[in-house]
């Protein structure tokens, strides 16, 4: 499926790639608003419109991914309620395997996510990604998500890549679709990010469910 001889660095999304979505899907969808509910003392139907509305405004802009930003807006601490239920995040299948069967590669491994600090912060430490990883990033240090126009260029400028020799491995199609507009050469789309639910369909770019797909037998 890869030509591994091709590669010479892999950059990796966090969540719904290397770790499950179903935790930030859990996040979003039943924690925050219960706790959005109990703070500001409406129903919990009416919480989970707020936080509906407020997220689709925000969709596609860092905003969306900036927990200071959802704190400010909501009243609420949201780095503390994602730490009140971080026993939740785990890692998606083979993830480790996968992991080191890059190293045995001698293939540099960089996280590239649209995570907040806080939260990258949170998931590296809670599941010692620190150890399996060459670098990790977060887009908000060049003010840009992933699928924003000019962030593949300020990364590649800054880190010294060949994007047309990077693989890039997400699960959002967006985001692989401005990687590859701006010269990311091997693009591999995960379709079954949060494994409580139904695989994605498959669209226009390679594709895998899980990483053991990846790793010869």
């Amino acid at each position: 499926m890869i030509d591994w001889s091709q590669i010479d660095t892999v950059l990796l999304d966090m969540d719904g790639t290397l770790l499950d979505l179903s935790f930030d899907n859990f996040f979003w969808r039943e924690h925050l608003p219960k706790e959005y509910s109990r703070q500001s003392k409406i129903p919990l139907n009416k919480a989970k419109e707020k936080l509906e509305d407020f997220s689709n405004s925000l969709r596609g802009t860092l905003e969306w991914y900036c927990v200071d930003h959802w704190s400010e807006a909501l009243q609420i601490d949201v780095e503390a309620a994602k730490h009140a239920v971080k026993e939740h995040i785990r890692f998606r299948p083979h993830t480790l395997n996968f992991l080191n069967f890059l190293k045995q590669l001698n293939k540099p491994c960089i996280l590239v996510t649209n995570a907040h600090p806080k939260t990258m912060e949170l998931k590296v430490a809670s599941m010692e990604l620190h150890q399996h990883l060459d670098k990790i990033i977060s887009s908000h240090e060049f003010a840009l998500a992933k699928e924003n126009e000019g962030f593949w260029p300020l990364l590649q400028q800054r880190e010294g890549l060949q994007l047309a020799h990077c693989l890039f491995i997400d699960d959002s199609e967006p985001v692989l679709a401005r990687a590859k507009a701006e010269g990311v050469g091997h693009i591999l789309q995960v379709l079954q990010p949060d494994t409580t639910q139904a695989p994605l369909p498959h669209g226009d770019f390679l594709a895998i469910h899980d990483f053991d797909e990846l790793i010869p037998t």
